[in-house]
């Protein structure tokens, strides 16, 4: 769940949209980030007021889970863990909205490039979040990369978008069409602006996670998922 533009020499699988995976160019760039009320605007004018809602943490033995409204819902932060040997690879409803987006975002004249960042084993995150434990110190790469057991990618629901530059998604209107119609296709904006103390993470405008049905009413309430759900969220415990 990291990066703001990776690191990953030919360790991130990078998914052409297609099928194949390859590894995005823009990992050597040191700016990093690797995440009901109603809504007032854009994400930054939105209710900050927590969900009412209290959601039940379920242990599932190599994952977390819990129940949302229509589905239920995978959790992975920094105080909820996945099992090393928890590899679901990736969610074929989750890749065919993916695709759905993808062609959308291109027909609306955005650069978005075929290829994208997806599953990730546990193995893969070991390695990727240790080199930047390596690069930048152990404090700054928990700000913007997971530990291993704690990334998002390693559900198979999460996806980093990446320009026809190579580069993450970062630019202004490509975000925000993003926060207006990712929820089109079942997804949020998992690591949001002012969201760093919920999830533990820095902004990452180009990070997208599946949540499904409830993905509009996640998206207008303005909230993280650890708000919207009222799960625990913020740093590692450690």
């Amino acid at each position: 769940m990291k990066k703001r533009y990776i690191v990953l020499s030919g360790l991130l699988a990078v998914t052409l949209v297609a099928c194949a995976q390859e590894k995005p160019k823009n990992e050597e760039n040191t700016q990093k980030t690797e995440q009901s009320s109603q809504p007032e605007g854009t994400v930054g004018s939105k209710s900050q007021a927590s969900s009412q809602k209290k959601a039940e943490v379920v242990n599932k033995g190599d994952h977390y889970s819990i129940q949302g409204k229509y589905d239920e819902i995978v959790v992975a932060n920094k105080h909820y863990p996945l099992s090393k040997d928890y590899n679901p690879g990736e969610n074929p409803t989750a890749k065919a909205e993916l695709v759905k987006l993808i062609a959308a975002m291109q027909a609306a004249g955005y650069p978005i490039s075929d290829h994208y960042s997806g599953f990730r084993s546990y193995e893969t995150q070991t390695k990727l979040y240790q080199d930047y434990v390596n690069q930048d110190g152990k404090e700054a790469a928990d700000r913007y990369s997971a530990r291993p057991g704690y990334s998002e990618h390693q559900t198979g629901l999460a996806f980093d978008l990446i320009g026809t530059n190579g580069e993450l998604v970062t630019e202004e209107k490509a975000a925000q069409w993003l926060l207006d119609h990712a929820a089109d296709y079942g997804f949020v904006v998992r690591y949001l602006k002012g969201k760093e103390k919920e999830t533990g993470y820095m902004a990452e405008e180009w990070h997208l996670r599946y949540v499904g049905k409830e993905a509009k009413e996640i998206a207008a309430s303005g909230l993280s998922l650890e708000e919207y759900y009222g799960f625990e969220g913020g740093d590692y415990v450690d």
